[in-house]
């Protein structure tokens, strides 16, 4: 579960500072930003959850990583190509690892399925939220992508693998594949949910 959460971490910090170096931040703004990505969905968990302090303020290991990753982004941003393509093959990853996470810790802490599929949800596009938000971005989450229903979906996988009793390890891994897969395949195909209609006046 540890390694799980550092990995999430280390992808949504990427993702974060890629989107500020892509908007031109100095190095503290990418810092910032990737800080926000990677540690804003589990702090808002842990919150919900009544886990004070959160755990990405009691173990140092999470803010290291996060800062760790940002700044290495930061300096070695040169040799990623395409840019934006990176960003949201990263974001995918986090969103998926970050929502099995976010799922698996509500129910250890009691939290009833339905309750613990929307707090994995909310785990999920945390991050990717507060990324856009500082950026200056329309969240990815309010636009016409399918993001929040591919962690909703992923969130529904574990705790239905869950209650099935499954081995530990495919809980983690087969709804992280799936939301993943979805991400990128919504992103592909430019998949979308429905608008309402235009005003007719």
């Amino acid at each position: 579960m540890l390694v799980a959460d550092l990995v999430g971490v280390a992808v949504f910090a990427a993702s974060g500072a890629s989107a500020g170096v892509a908007k031109r931040l100095d190095l503290f703004g990418v810092i910032f930003v990737g800080f926000v990505a990677a540690l804003g969905g589990g702090i808002l968990r842990d919150l919900v959850i009544g886990a004070v302090p959160p755990l990405a303020f009691e173990d140092w290991r999470y803010a290291t990583v996060a800062a760790v990753v940002a700044t290495a982004t930061f300096w070695l941003h040169p040799q990623l190509a395409r840019l934006r393509r990176t960003v949201l093959v990263l974001d995918a990853a986090g969103l998926a690892l970050f929502t099995v996470t976010g799922t698996l810790k509500a129910l250890d802490a009691g939290v009833p399925p339905v309750g613990a599929c929307l707090i994995g949800m909310l785990v999920g596009i945390g991050g990717g939220l507060g990324r856009d938000l500082l950026t200056g971005e329309i969240p990815v989450v309010l636009r016409r992508e399918i993001y929040a229903v591919a962690a909703l979906m992923g969130a529904v996988a574990v705790v239905a693998l869950e209650r099935l009793g499954l081995h530990h390890d495919l809980v983690l891994l087969a709804p992280a594949v799936l939301i993943f897969g979805i991400r990128l395949l919504a992103l592909r195909r430019r998949w979308s949910a429905p608008l309402a209609a235009p005003d007719a006046r």
